[in-house]
């Protein structure tokens, strides 16, 4: 290997590197940091490199950057193995991992890796293969390096996988990811990027509203209902449904798909043009807006798809008897033929009465129809509709282009799935678009997909896109250079119409945990779906494995994007759960419940009026206590997480801590599915303290954790305690299903007499992050003054009665006793629901 090349790394300082200490060590066959072994029996065809020798920096990467990546290079190395024979797929063991205690995404294990294929691939890089972990015999660690075709080979590979090593956990991901960040040059850190305007909002999603049955009548009513509970959404997703697809084998091929219900129903077919669907291009624009607006049968949606599942069953258990060798079918086909029928004429309507009515407060002429007098219409009515973003797959749809059907050069590409995809859980996703190829524009057409699907979306008032079913790229890649290649020219094409088209930050994605995303993809993208799919008939064990996995999950993703918690259904049987979660998860809240059935009481606890969120500073992540514990299935972890409410000059404010009884459900590696544990569902004991709380992850909130005294505040006990760093740790006992949300506020010495925290709303279950400002004056007419959004009850502890208190100026009644101050604020729509107060003591 060439010696790295000092006068391309001024920034990074090689010979400094040199000088201080390397963290590991790779020696007769024992891979160490800092002395300590991590991994034995290593091969000797495994290999070692310190960062400064591997890592050539372009021009690209800010200097901050540079400078704080150099500092800390002496942390970090590659590890790299090489073989005699080149091979697109080559695995190699890095060295028996018989010891300690590990984290991985789905949990931890004692004693070697998880036994689940490409555990932790996402948190290494390649260059120019894809790489992953997997579990060997005997405790060994075994390192895939795959390039997705085979007319892609290599033998050596120097940087397959980086290591880094620190005595902080929130640091360590931060330095690593960095690190990774200036030697590719491929993506960019979170901190680089601009994040979409509906981060801190309030919004609704139609996908388990309607699922396929999405249509512009439908949304209408959804958010009207919402307006009209005083509750405004601040953007809108339109799911998959809108879209103009049809199958390879329609008759008409020119023709929409028709009665398409549930998920899965789709997956095999193709985009035939670019813009929306006959539903939505029929739809007359002012006709919503008139006197004679068309209604809404809520239980309509709610009827078609409960028959799609009663055939999808139908057709299932079919399918299940023909496998065991039943040979008379009759009894089965003469049920789905019924259910088929009775679905159909539910289905008779489909098509919007808004396309059949007259033209209410718009003119008519060509532009008064389809998504842009849609648009237009919704904006006219609900005046707080910021975003209305629009659902697409990264190929198209879920199968891609129709050949021919479109400018684009697209051809039907038949998909591999590799052996490591291939073993993990079965996948309906994966099975369908397999089961009918893809159907891919070719990588010299990524621009032109985009620019033309965005560029006309964007003309007709849409501000953004969901892009979903991500994973698709790795397995057709065969014909077009390897996975790496494929992706390069797909996310460069998505990249540039981001910025064309949708402001440089429209965008959430979702379906995206795999490493050609995450290295590749977010040199943009800057928000993503965090974990698994909560799912509306989604049962205690998915909800509990959804949470698991978000918050894991963003200790990483968290680095290069914001962790999107997903949405979930104010209705269900673990809302309020879910609600709590969303509450300090640091991203949007949005829901998909069905027209009609929201708990407007729930959502209240989360929104403001005019649809903002009391929003924490940074994303949600595990306490130090719960990074390598099991809060699924170990019968007696809580998962705890840790966030900080707002910090404003001239003062900062305060942070959170929800605990919750997550046990009940986790991943069966050996039947490859989320498996139910009931002995777990059961009281476990949660203890929190004040140290749980990572104050210094953020520098202008560093010396609140140096305070001599805080209040806590439990939301769901309604309970006010005074705790020191010194005291013991809280405990409660939390039952199955169930949480806590703990508010701290360093507690304030007004006097030698008089200690003041404010707690803020506590009708909100985020209640410091209604506390805007915050400001304490040992001189003035105020001794504490603040600005809190939202109306409800105020909270603060004060160890004596304030003299006066002053609301928006006039001086206001309050109460207070033994140490609680409590105050009625009002929602003012005119100052933006901000109150301004003021304590005199």
């Amino acid at each position: 290997m060439a010696p790295p090349n000092d006068s391309l790394n001024p920034i990074i300082n090689v010979s400094e590197s040199k000088s201080l200490e390397q963290y590991f060590d790779l020696s007769n066959g024992k891979l160490s940091v800092r002395g300590v072994p991590l991994l034995s029996e290593v091969p000797s065809n495994v290999t070692l490199n310190p960062f400064y020798s591997i890592c050539q920096p372009s021009g690209d990467v800010p200097l901050p950057l540079l400078h704080r990546v150099g500092a800390l290079s002496h942390k970090g190395g590659f590890l790299g193995f090489n073989k005699e024979e080149p091979s697109d797929r080559l695995i190699n063991s890095l060295g028996d991992l018989a010891t300690g205690i590990f984290l991985a995404s789905l949990g931890s294990r004692h004693g070697g890796l998880p036994c689940g294929w490409e555990t932790l691939g996402q948190m290494y890089n390649w260059r120019p293969n894809g790489s992953a972990l997997q579990p060997g015999t005997d405790g060994h660690v075994m390192i895939c390096a795959e390039s997705g075709s085979t007319q892609v080979k290599a033998s050596n590979f120097d940087a397959i996988a980086y290591i880094h090593a620190s005595d902080n956990p929130y640091n360590l991901m931060k330095e690593a990811f960095s690190a990774i960040r200036v030697h590719l040059d491929t993506f960019r850190l979170l901190e680089e990027k601009t994040v979409p305007n509906l981060v801190d909002k309030f919004g609704w999603c139609t996908w388990d509203s309607f699922y396929l049955t999405v249509e512009p009548v439908g949304i209408w009513h959804g958010i009207n209902e919402f307006a009209e509970a005083g509750v405004s959404p601040r953007f809108l997703i339109v799911d998959d449904g809108w879209q103009s697809i049809n199958f390879d084998d329609d008759q008409d091929p020119n023709e929409d798909a028709k009665n398409l219900v549930l998920c899965g129903s789709q997956m095999t077919a193709r985009l035939h043009r670019l813009d929306e669907c006959k539903k939505f291009k029929n739809y007359k624009g002012g006709c919503m807006l008139g006197p004679n607006a068309p209604s809404f049968d809520p239980k309509r949606p709610k009827m078609m798809i409960g028959k799609a599942v009663e055939l999808e069953h139908a057709e299932k258990a079919r399918d299940k008897a023909i496998q065991s060798g039943v040979t008379d079918l009759s009894e089965f086909e003469r049920k789905i033929q019924k259910l088929n029928q009775e679905l159909n004429e539910l289905l008779g309507g489909e098509e919007s009465s808004a396309s059949n009515n007259g033209c209410g407060r718009s003119p008519c002429g060509a532009e008064s129809y389809g998504l842009k007098a849609f648009t237009s219409d919704l904006r006219t009515k609900f005046k707080g509709l910021d975003d209305i973003y629009v659902w697409h797959a990264l190929c198209g749809a879920w199968s891609g282009v129709k050949p021919g059907a479109t400018h684009l050069n697209a051809k039907i590409t038949p998909c591999i799935v590799s052996p490591g995809l291939d073993g993990t859980m079965n996948d309906l996703a994966v099975d369908k678009v397999v089961e009918g190829g893809m159907g891919l524009v070719h990588p010299d057409h990524a621009n032109l997909l985009y620019d033309s699907m965005h560029s006309y979306l964007s003309g007709v008032g849409i501000t953004g896109v969901k892009v979903d079913v991500i994973h698709t790229l790795e397995y057709v890649s065969e014909e077009y250079g390897g996975r790496v290649q494929l992706a390069k020219a797909y996310y460069k094409g998505l990249s540039d119409s981001l910025v064309k088209n949708f402001n440089g930050s429209g965008l959430i994605s979702s379906m995206q945990q795999c490493n050609d995303f995450f290295f590749l993809g977010t040199k943009q993208i800057s928000m993503g779906r965090a974990g698994s799919k909560w799912g509306s008939y989604g049962s205690l064990l998915v909800t509990r494995c959804a949470y698991d996995h978000c918050s894991y999950n963003s200790m990483w993703m968290g680095q290069m994007i914001v962790p999107d918690w997903d949405m979930f259904q104010s209705d269900h049987l673990c809302a309020k759960y879910h609600a709590a979660s969303r509450a300090i998860c640091g991203g949007p809240v949005y829901l998909s419940d069905y027209v009609g059935s929201h708990d407007f009481d729930l959502i209240k606890k989360l929104v403001h009026p005019d649809g903002t969120i009391p929003k924490c500073q940074n994303f949600a992540l595990p306490t130090r206590d719960c990074l390598f514990k099991n809060p699924l299935f170990d019968n007696k972890t809580a998962l705890k997480l840790w966030n900080l409410t707002r910090y404003i000059v001239p003062l900062n404010y305060g942070g959170v801590i929800g605990g919750f009884n997550c046990q009940v459900a986790g991943w069966d590696p050996k039947e490859h599915r989320i498996k139910g544990y009931p002995d777990c569902y059961k009281p476990i004991f949660c203890s929190v303290h004040v140290s749980d709380i990572e104050w210094d992850e953020n520098i202008e909130a560093a010396y609140l954790g140096k305070a001599e005294e805080y209040l806590v505040y439990l939301n769901q006990a309604d309970e006010l305690r005074l705790v020191t760093p010194k005291s013991a740790a809280i405990q409660i006992t939390l039952q199955p299903s169930s949480f806590e949300l703990f508010t701290f506020v360093p507690v304030q010495k007004l006097s030698d007499s008089i200690k003041f925290a404010p707690i803020g709303l506590t009708n909100m279950f985020n209640s410091g992050g209604t506390v805007q400002e915050l400001e304490y004056e040992s001189e003035g007419e105020f001794s504490a003054k603040m600005k809190v959004k939202g109306g409800g009850n105020f909270l603060a502890y004060s160890s004596g009665c304030p003299k006066k208190c002053y609301l928006n100026g006039a001086e206001v009644a309050f109460e207070w006793s033994e140490g609680k101050l409590n105050l009625s604020l009002p929602w003012v729509e005119e100052a933006a629901g901000i109150s301004e107060l003021g304590f005199l003591f």
